[in-house]
């Protein structure tokens, strides 16, 4: 245990809490000539490098949404979401958005309605979402939301082999329940599992606040999903003032807990909805004509 001394005794206690309440091609053969290689090497390179970071960042922004769980007036619990599939039906445009399955949990709340928000500048365009399928928390804490009438472009899902320790990394989610934030790092941990040799849990620095939960974790350099903040760990303040005790929550920097795409991959085509997924390796995807739906 660690104290502080600010005028009155302070212990710091590490806790872990919810942040709403994861193959080079062959070379060149010989015949090839030389000169074609470091062209079309040199092509990729030089476009990825002629985006600005703004440019890159502008990529991620259009998948990101914000949840309430909303009781009459009263906002009862915020939380964050991706948008990771489109469709287009006999009604109309439906997005399907993951978020964390903890942050959408309706049973303590009276009339109860989902509500997905999209900021756009001063205006905030407003949905009505329904839960279609959750995980068991703290296991699989991921939810599946189906959103009428919602017309975001749908992201693409990172393959595990992006999983790099060092990797940039932009966390878009909407701490607070305000308007999307963003925040910068890296990834600094990727706890892989010894039997399926998957990785399970992904850690990065980027600095996150309660309503994060369900926020996407994005590579900056391909704009994919890396995974989806679970939450962070947070220090409890305790300290005494004239005899009376007072105790408070507070992130602890570079301690923020993601799934990595792996496991969000899992999670839709355990639930039946593998369809949504765009195909990363071919680039296509958006949004799909539901057939019967």
């Amino acid at each position: 245990m660690t104290r502080f001394f600010l005028g009155a005794p302070v212990a710091l206690l590490a806790l872990a809490s919810c942040a709403g309440a994861p193959s080079p091609g062959r070379g060149a053969s010989p015949q090839v000539s030389p000169v074609v290689v470091p062209v079309l090497a040199s092509a990729s390179s030089t476009a990825s490098a002629r985006l600005s970071r703004k440019e890159r960042v502008q990529r991620i922004l259009p998948h990101n949404v914000r949840l309430q769980v909303v009781e009459g007036d009263s906002v009862r619990r915020s939380a964050s979401g991706v948008v990771v599939g489109s469709e287009q039906g006999p009604e109309g445009v439906v997005a399907w958005v993951v978020t964390n399955a903890h942050a959408v949990v309706m049973s303590d709340v009276k009339a109860a309605e989902l509500r997905v928000l999209v900021d756009r500048r001063s205006e905030v365009e407003t949905h009505v979402g329904q839960v279609v399928a959750a995980g068991k928390v703290p296991e699989l804490d991921l939810a599946l939301v189906k959103v009428p009438g919602l017309a975001l472009p749908a992201v693409e899902l990172a393959e595990e082999a992006e999983l790099e320790l060092g990797e940039d990394v932009v966390v878009a989610a909407s701490p607070f329940g305000r308007a999307l934030s963003l925040s910068g790092g890296m990834v600094s941990q990727v706890e892989w599992d010894r039997e399926s040799r998957r990785p399970k849990s992904v850690k990065t620095d980027a600095p996150i606040g309660y309503g994060a939960s369900g926020g996407g974790v994005y590579s900056l350099e391909s704009g994919r999903l890396l995974a989806i903040v679970e939450g962070y760990r947070t220090a409890q303040v305790d300290f005494a003032v004239r005899e009376e005790s007072y105790s408070f929550d507070v992130p602890m920097p570079g301690e923020t807990f993601a799934a990595p795409s792996t496991k969000v991959r899992d999670f839709l085509h355990s639930k039946g909805f593998g369809h949504l997924l765009k195909d990363t390796l071919s680039g296509e995807g958006g949004v799909a004509h539901a057939a019967g739906r």
